[in-house]
């Protein structure tokens, strides 16, 4: 065997016990486009299987981006399965169209709808890997793109060897040691002719900048393969460090709260990291917010604004709260609905904290924790949100207004508007979590209605 292939295998071979990527007993569904790099690692898989003993499937996406070659190419790789007794999967897909309608690039479109029959393909047959021929040249164009285009300490970690189920055995072998090892075993594939296309910033990087850091370097991919991997164990560390910050917050009226403090005084390499860790755990993910966001919400900690905000895609928001930080999902907070009082029953105002139950019966002497008490309503009772003005005479305090009241107790302003205040056409009677008006109560022995708020998250679905 040629000295070049045989170091070309043990990387192969390393890299795969590293990353785990096949385990005796798996199932790996390769993928295979019919190209050289696609051809070598179903050759190398397809070598490899029995010996190291795990299954191998194949499976080919036609986009009909090509007519004729896209057809040959499905064609090529069906027969070269059948050839090679490997079990084969073929899917197919408008992405033309599917792009239009989505509003999409072609390529991002390609790759999604690839992806998604990868996967589909993937459960069908009970496979737990899903290989693809992504080689070094690959990874060095994408560090290139990522670096063209702006990126910070991820997008220069390149093309990760492992993803969850989706494994990259042919990560450090270059697109010439592909080439060769196709020659030396007389393997045929194809060739897709977008490959020459020079107006695809890819192809361009391929065929005009990669050949001249290679003249420079000749081992440039292999070199900047290693630098990827050292990055990637930087980007391990801090991601660890910013793990165990995240790890601290806690769940509370459907939002994620974090002592902004850890975030404030993490170095300026875990802050953000943190932020998108956390961004992360909400629905929705991290999705659509960039690095822009992620300062904004770093900023936000280490501001001195109590109650400043900042607002992210998908309508979600991250609220500074004194000192902690609320990442809030969906709309931002929000007030209720003026909600008429049952009489008799529970009330439960749609987005409020609080909801109530109310009966008839006599005021007792000693009223328990909790519970109020009041004579004959004045009008209508409701379960309204506060207003600007609102002021209550808590029991054996003075009369003070309920902004004030809420600011000093340190209520959130995420939670300040869904307290309920219960009034009728007399005014306040009471506010939620706080206790009643101490001139609206009813006298012991008098006939009263009880009013019992509780919060939401003791409510009892019936």
């Amino acid at each position: 065997m040629d000295p070049q292939e045989i170091a070309m295998l043990q990387r192969v071979r390393d890299l795969t016990e590293e990353y785990g990527m096949l385990p005796p007993g798996c199932r790996v569904l390769c993928a295979v486009s019919g190209g050289a790099d696609s051809v070598c690692l179903l050759h190398l898989l397809h070598t490899m299987a029995e010996q190291a003993g795990f299954s191998l499937f194949a499976a080919h996406f036609d986009h009909r981006l090509r007519g004729e070659e896209s057809t040959r190419d499905a064609a090529f790789v069906e027969n070269l399965c059948r050839d090679w007794g490997i079990p084969f999967t073929l899917g197919s897909g408008n992405v033309a169209d599917e792009a239009r309608r989505r509003r999409k690039g072609i390529e991002e479109t390609a790759r999604s709808m690839r992806y998604a029959f990868l996967e589909e393909t993937a459960r069908a047959l009970d496979c737990d890997r899903v290989a693809t021929a992504h080689n070094a040249d690959d990874n060095a164009e994408t560090v290139l793109l990522h670096l063209v285009r702006g990126a910070a300490l991820q997008g220069l970690t390149g093309i990760a060897p492992r993803r969850g189920p989706l494994i990259r055995p042919l990560l450090t072998v270059s697109r010439r040691e592909i080439e060769g090892y196709l020659a030396g075993h007389g393997l045929p594939h194809v060739e897709d002719s977008s490959n020459a296309d020079d107006t695809y910033t890819r192809n361009l990087l391929r065929h005009q900048v990669m050949p001249l850091l290679e003249q420079i370097n000749p081992q440039f991919t292999h070199r900047l393969a290693g630098t990827t991997r050292a990055l990637a164990c930087d980007q391990r560390c801090l991601n660890d460090l910013a793990a165990q910050r995240a790890g601290q917050a806690r769940q509370e009226s459907g939002a994620l709260v974090l002592d902004a403090g850890l975030i404030a005084s993490a170095p300026a390499a875990v802050a953000p990291r943190v932020v998108r860790l956390l961004l992360e755990r909400m629905e929705g993910g991290s999705d659509g917010c960039t690095a822009a966001h992620l300062r904004a919400v770093t900023g936000l900690a280490r501001g001195s604004d109590p109650s400043a905000q900042v607002s992210l895609p998908g309508r979600r928001v991250v609220r500074r709260v004194y000192g902690e930080l609320w990442f809030c999902p969906g709309p931002s907070g929000g007030s209720f609905a003026p909600t008429p009082l049952n009489m008799e029953g529970e009330t439960w105002p749609e987005g409020a904290l609080y909801g109530c139950r109310c009966r008839r019966t006599v005021c007792p002497t000693d009223p328990p924790p909790g519970v109020c008490y009041f004579p004959a309503f004045q009008g209508l009772p409701l379960l309204r949100p506060r207003r600007t003005g609102d002021a209550i005479r808590l029991p054996g305090r003075g009369s003070r207004t309920l902004k004030k009241l809420l600011i000093d107790r340190r209520i959130p302003r995420l939670d300040r508007e869904r307290l309920p205040v219960l009034c009728d056409g007399g005014g306040l009677l009471a506010l939620a979590g706080f206790g009643p008006d101490s001139s609206r109560t009813a006298r012991p022995g008098e006939e009263a209605y009880e009013i019992q708020f509780i919060h939401i998250s003791e409510r009892k679905e019936t």
